[in-house]
């Protein structure tokens, strides 16, 4: 069905599926499931692209340009959608927008699962669905306006959670995969009357990585090491993998059944990291949904960790043949939702390399973007999904109209000196945006700090400075402006209004 629409004071040409029209929605319109197709008019327009999960790029880029996407095709099957990729067109997934000359936004965005994706150039803003597909909504407005309208809906639809993590201590950018439990016993004593609530030990606990037993680092095992954290006055939290494994794990080639496989019955290779492809889980098998549960009885129930980082989450959604016939993004909800039922309401699930829509309503915060690292960035490669501070400042300041749905996680701060290469505006830039995302964390061990670098960590977390949205990158926190421009890509700081 061909449709002129009106919105915000503009005509649209809209091609849709089937016959029934569009419907008056809060803050715009619903557009009927399908294919969608616009005709909007707007020219050499700024497009926003939405990375698929916590590490794909996510920007706004002129038409008329290259479009934003990982170059690596190992690299892309990590940290985005290889199936939807397109090297000649703009592409985005779950929501996309065009803003013209006169700064308003048209803002195209998915209702439901099933690996919404979207496309746009000079004449065309186009959406479909993988399979069966949901509804659209579709808005026209001042930007915060029409994406607070697109957040508004998905709360509505697919959840949203009010829970906040509070101050984070992560042993991650000290030590990475070489913690202790001598070591951290120690980091956890200094810890104490620090303003942390919770000490997450990272990667580097784990026999393998889909082994999600101790190793022989943690002599006395997770329940003591949890036990060290409650009595410091902390709540124990743990990294996982949990829909992922090695082929070299013990799981892996113990339980070959519990595998996600490709067509001609090999396990996919769901992404790449620790020198090597990892599998996932079929998340529609009983028997790798009954491993999912034993797994998180045992680190939350048995161990006692009442925060999870679900890391590497999005494996859960690789293309793949699975036991049932379902969608790639409702059989990551499958697995989800099984954490959060195991889990229990009270605990925490921060996700990451999660896909945005099918983890609504059952975590409770998401990673914005790539790592950090003590380095802002480096000239040997320009890849957006690199782990480096202005990757990961660029990713989640273009994801904060999320904050409505789930906290934004935009990594962990510095205050030390030891081992880092940031200069004093860039810490800055990046312990304000963790204030803006009222998401803070530190990994800085407190033994590394000068007095004045520890004194200044324990200001920043004691406060909560009242933030106010002035533009798309300007803010005031307690009445000081702060600006992220410079941080962020020369072609959107050009031509068209940002703010």
């Amino acid at each position: 069905m061909a449709q002129l629409l009106d919105l915000g004071g503009r005509t649209f040409a809209v091609e849709l599926e089937g016959d029934a029209p569009a419907q008056p929605a809060d803050g715009g319109l619903l557009l009927p499931p399908g294919r969608a197709a616009l005709l909007h008019g707007l020219g050499d327009a700024l497009f926003y692209r939405h990375g698929h999960n916590s590490w794909s790029p996510c920007g706004w880029r002129r038409l008329s340009a290259g479009p934003l996407r990982i170059e690596s095709a190992e690299r892309r099957l990590t940290a985005d959608d290889t199936v939807w990729d397109d090297p000649a067109r703009h592409h985005s997934s779950a929501v996309a927008a065009l803003q013209g000359a006169d700064g308003q936004v048209l803002l195209l965005g998915a209702l439901g699962l099933d690996i919404p994706r979207l496309t746009a150039d000079e004449n065309t803003l186009a959406g479909w669905y993988e399979r069966e597909g949901a509804p659209w909504f579709l808005a026209y407005g001042d930007e915060e306006e029409v994406f607070a309208a697109y957040a508004r809906q998905l709360a509505a639809r697919l959840g949203h959670s009010d829970k906040r993590a509070g101050n984070v201590w992560c042993s991650w950018y000290a030590y990475y995969e070489n913690i202790t439990e001598e070591q951290l016993t120690k980091d956890i004593t200094a810890l104490r009357g620090l303003p942390f609530d919770v000490v997450q030990v990272d990667d580097g606990w784990e026999q393998m990585v889909g082994d999600w037993e101790p190793n022989t680092k943690f002599p006395s095992g997770m329940r003591a090491l949890a036990d060290r954290i409650t009595d410091a006055g902390l709540r124990p939290g743990l990294w996982i993998a949990p829909f992922i494994l090695l082929p070299q794990s013990r799981t892996a080639q113990e339980r070959p059944e519990l595998l996600l496989r490709d067509d001609h019955g090999e396990p996919v290779v769901a992404g790449h990291n620790w020198g090597t492809g990892y599998w996932a889980l079929d998340l529609t098998r009983p028997a790798a949904q009954d491993h999912l549960r034993q797994m998180i009885r045992r680190v939350v129930h048995e161990w006692g960790f009442g925060y999870l980082k679900a890391d590497f989450i999005g494996a859960g959604a690789a293309p793949g043949n699975r036991a049932e016939d379902t969608g790639r993004e409702e059989a990551y909800r499958t697995g989800l939702r099984i954490i959060r039922e195991e889990a229990g309401p009270d605990v925490y699930l921060l996700g990451s390399g999660a896909p945005l829509l099918p983890s609504l309503g059952l975590v409770d915060g998401i990673r914005s973007g790539p790592d950090v690292a003590p380095l802002w960035e480096h000239y040997a490669t320009q890849d957006p999904s690199d782990a480096l501070a202005r990757n990961a400042v660029v990713n989640t300041l273009h994801r904060l109209w999320q904050a409505p749905l789930l906290e934004v996680d935009p990594d962990v701060v510095y205050f030390r000196s030891r081992l880092n290469l940031l200069t004093e505006q860039q810490q800055r830039w990046l312990r304000d945006l963790a204030d803006i995302c009222g998401f803070r964390a530190v990994s800085d061990p407190p033994g590394w700090l000068h007095p004045d670098e520890l004194q200044a960590m324990t200001a920043y977390l004691a406060a909560r400075p009242e933030v106010r949205r002035l533009g798309r990158y300007r803010f005031t926190l307690d009445g000081r402006e702060v600006d992220f421009t410079p941080a962020v890509a020369p072609e959107t700081q050009q031509r068209y209004p940002i703010s």
